[in-house]
């Protein structure tokens, strides 16, 4: 069985475009691979956060990935950080990543431009994105297309690891979502929608009220010519909603054009959609607010069992690289 990796940030409410672009996607890969899933807050740091706001993000990107549909019984969920060979094989990483590839991230280049200070670890965090995935000899990688520079930054240095020292890394592949693998907010549809951005009638977050929803989605951004039709760069928004009804029903967004002649219309069908997709989720969020001890007892057998892997790949680089394995304990 391959091995799939993937994590979320811990930085705001999972939005609907998280779901439809990832978190949907990971709960089917739980079915036919060895899956790892982590809420990656480390990352979260590259970022001002208040502790106590980033403890309160973690446990709630935790506990929506488990209203979502992930199974401990056939995933491994865990935090980043709980797992000290994620920093450890950073470093190894990065001792080995040119500064040239890290700047033509684009990512960072879009994050600076919003920003009055930028951290060294916004710089960097790629490199601790590819050590997250070269852990784990991943196979795969579920990644929206915004991501794909970043998996692409991994699977350089693991060939470029594996050339320097000897075979030590798994080379990943990509797995690319199909449609809606790039929700666009509502509002500005020609950003993607996210948790980091405030945007607060363009998001919809995955434990939005039905009415919520169908208020944002009634008031989304479409265009003036009134013609029905599939076209991202002409009609972004016209195009999101239509991506959005695919997404939650099936079909192409091109087949969902076929049917409607008003705006109007569409939105309610999107609205009735989303709500509809979106309701399990929410009262399995609600069982899950009332066992707190059940969460925790999964995060920390996932830490324990992400570690009994990550600590061979560790080794592995640390001996291929030189440096001298752990002493005997003292005593």
């Amino acid at each position: 069985m391959s091995r799939v990796l993937s994590g979320i940030v811990p930085s705001g409410d999972v939005t609907l475009g998280n779901y439809l672009g990832a978190l949907r996607h990971w709960v089917r890969f739980q079915d036919d691979h060895d899956a790892f899933y982590c809420v990656v807050d480390l990352h979260a740091l590259t970022q001002e956060i208040d502790p106590a706001e980033l403890r309160r993000h973690t446990m709630d990107a935790a506990l929506n990935l488990l209203a979502v549909g992930l199974d401990p019984q056939r995933c491994t969920l865990f935090v980043q950080s709980q797992v000290p060979e994620h920093p450890r094989l950073h470093w190894l990483l990065e001792c080995t990543t040119a500064m040239g590839e890290l700047q033509r991230m684009t990512q960072f280049k879009e994050k600076v431009d919003r920003q009055k200070t930028v951290r060294a670890g916004l710089f960097t965090y790629p490199v601790l994105q590819a050590a997250d995935i070269l852990l784990y000899d991943a196979d795969a990688v579920p990644v929206g297309d915004d991501q794909r520079q970043h998996l692409e930054l991994a699977r350089e240095l693991a060939l470029r690891f594996n050339n320097l020292y000897g075979e030590t890394f798994t080379v990943p592949e990509a797995a690319i979502a199909g449609a809606a693998a790039r929700v666009m907010d509502l509002q500005h549809p020609e950003r993607k929608m996210s948790k980091s951005v405030k945007s607060p009638q363009g998001t919809i977050s995955l434990l939005d009220a039905p009415e919520d929803i169908t208020r944002k989605v009634r008031r989304a951004v479409t265009d003036t010519d009134g013609e029905m039709r599939y076209d991202r760069q002409a009609k972004p928004g016209l195009a999101n909603l239509l991506e959005l009804l695919a997404g939650a029903t099936g079909g192409t967004p091109q087949e969902a054009a076929t049917r409607y002649t008003r705006y109007g219309d569409l939105k309610q069908d999107v609205a009735e959609a989303l709500c509809e997709m979106l309701a399990p989720i929410r009262a399995r969020r609600s069982e899950l607010d009332e066992d707190p001890a059940y969460v925790n007892r999964v995060l920390a057998e996932g830490a324990a069992q992400a570690h009994a892997v990550a600590a061979v790949t560790y080794a592995r680089a640390a001996d291929a690289m030189g440096l001298l394995p752990p002493g005997p304990a003292p005593g």
